[in-house]
């Protein structure tokens, strides 16, 4: 299971950079044709929802990795079950709210593919079409939320975390 688990996080981080380079591929080529005065029009629409593909697509990735930003003042003074109790607290929000938001990023998918939903920009894509990326990305963020949660509370620690980042 962990190895399917790791897996998908590395999968959804490389859907991420594969986003970046043809974000970066997108601005190149806006760029190139001002400078050489061929039209691309709508490309700026597609470059948005790449951007917001490999942001979504990457918080599994970055979660697993330990490079959230986390405020660790508190659970820093805390030790053994009282610490532990606060990370299964904080876990079991954020599964919450990771759950909230896979469920109505793929609600939202769903009813732009049933109203045919289309961009108001000149390139007319099917909205489902990019909101799939960021439904992906929330999927796979809340699965890693709920592995983490699990490992807290089997308490074991995180194998992708790095080692100054350790809870006991």
């Amino acid at each position: 299971m962990r190895k399917t688990l790791n897996f998908l996080y590395d999968a959804s981080a490389w859907l991420a950079g594969l986003c970046m380079i043809v974000l970066l591929a997108m601005v190149v080529t806006t760029i190139l044709g001002r400078l050489l005065g061929f039209p691309v029009g709508g490309i700026d629409s597609y470059a948005g929802y790449a951007m917001a593909g490999a942001g979504f697509l990457a918080l599994a990735s970055t979660l697993k990795k330990g490079e959230h930003i986390r405020v660790t003042l508190v659970l820093g003074m805390l030790k053994g079950q009282r610490r532990r109790g606060l990370e299964l607290t904080a876990l079991s929000i954020a599964v919450l709210l990771a759950g909230f938001l896979a469920f109505y990023s793929a609600r939202l998918v769903w009813q732009s593919w049933l109203f045919q939903d289309i961009s108001t920009g000149i390139d007319a894509t099917p909205m489902w079409l990019p909101q799939t990326l960021m439904a992906t990305g929330t999927l796979v963020f809340l699965i890693a939320f709920l592995d983490e949660f699990f490992l807290e509370l089997l308490g074991k620690t995180r194998q992708d975390t790095p080692k100054d980042q350790h809870h006991e």
